[in-house]
């Protein structure tokens, strides 16, 4: 479904997609992950496909896949400032993980 609409910005951790009644922020990070429910997302308040990913302690947590901003009530720049947060909290931890190497 989502995967046929056009893209009309991307980041290295994301996808903004366009269809008639929603902006699609789609979390690259989370490609593969199998959609086991929608319902509303607590930090966005907007709807959300979420997966479940199981912790070191074999504890599951749901997470958000997609979200769907509608039209009717945010623009792309609504819509970006959050796939932005998402971007920077991504760089943050991948720099914080994967430090580049001084040699």
């Amino acid at each position: 479904m989502s995967q046929d609409l056009p893209v009309i910005k991307k980041g290295t951790f994301y996808f903004i997609k366009d269809s008639n009644t929603h902006l699609i922020v789609e979390d690259k990070t989370k490609r593969g992950l199998t959609v086991k429910e929608r319902s509303l997302d607590e930090k966005t308040n907007v709807e959300a496909d979420k997966g479940m990913i199981h912790d070191l302690d074999g504890i599951g947590h749901w997470v958000p896949i997609r979200w769907f901003f509608p039209k009717s009530d945010y623009t792309l720049e609504n819509v970006l400032e959050h796939a932005e947060a998402m971007e920077k909290k991504y760089k943050e931890l991948r720099e914080l993980t994967c430090p580049e190497d001084d040699e």
